[in-house]
């Protein structure tokens, strides 16, 4: 039992990430492919995700080089939607949020420590846009302050926002890649660490355990 129980582990190990990753992507897929394809019947596979990209490429080189033609019909288009209140709330969100994902620079772009939640511990966070013209005067005028996320553990979507003096902040070297791999596994897989070594570390330990066993 034991031994078997050990093949159950490392089966999950292996299967479980492959697993979830399909599943998203596929469901992902299907609900695009499912959406285009109510309004234009085409049949062939993916044809769905193909027409989505060819959309959204025609819309980009639309608005890229007719930009007097398109700035029109879009500030046309918006002022019909600030007068209907609740879609214009919606709509106004969803392009802020949009644009500062797209378009900004410095979002999720540096890995920083903060000294959070006590003066002596560190806690991984990412460095956001500067605080704006409006929150700056009620931070400090003596000191430049930085606009930092702190995202929970095992969910990313979830997390705070803090300024904080930038003498305070310590500006890493560790990669974006590396920290979302340490924050979604409540830090079992620490920044820079060979993955499948540490992999193979725990499938030995795990056999010695069985062989003690048996």
């Amino acid at each position: 039992m034991n031994r078997l129980s050990h093949y159950f582990i490392n089966g999950l190990i292996v299967l479980v990430p492959i697993a979830i990753t399909y599943i998203v992507i596929a469901t992902i897929f299907s609900i695009i492919e499912g959406l285009v394809e109510s309004y234009i019947p085409l049949k062939f596979p993916g044809a769905g995700i193909a027409l989505l990209l060819v959309v959204i490429l025609v819309a980009g080189w639309i608005t890229s080089t007719c930009t007097w033609a398109s700035e029109k019909i879009i500030n046309y288009f918006e002022s019909i939607v600030d007068k209907i209140p609740v879609v214009k709330f919606i709509y106004s969100s969803v392009k802020r949020v949009s644009t500062m994902l797209f378009e900004s620079k410095t979002m999720f772009s540096q890995v920083v420590l903060i000294p959070y939640p006590s003066p002596g511990m560190k806690t991984i966070g990412f460095l956001m846009p500067k605080p704006s013209k409006v929150i700056a005067p009620y931070l400090s005028k003596d000191e430049e302050y930085e606009s930092v996320f702190l995202p929970w553990s095992l969910n990313m979507t979830s997390g705070f926002n803090v300024f904080i003096p930038k003498k305070d902040i310590i500006f890493t070297d560790i990669s974006v890649e590396d920290a979302f791999q340490y924050i979604l596994t409540a830090g079992g897989v620490m920044p820079g660490a060979d993955i499948k070594k540490d992999l193979a570390k725990i499938q030995e330990m795990s056999a010695r355990q069985n062989e003690r066993k048996n």
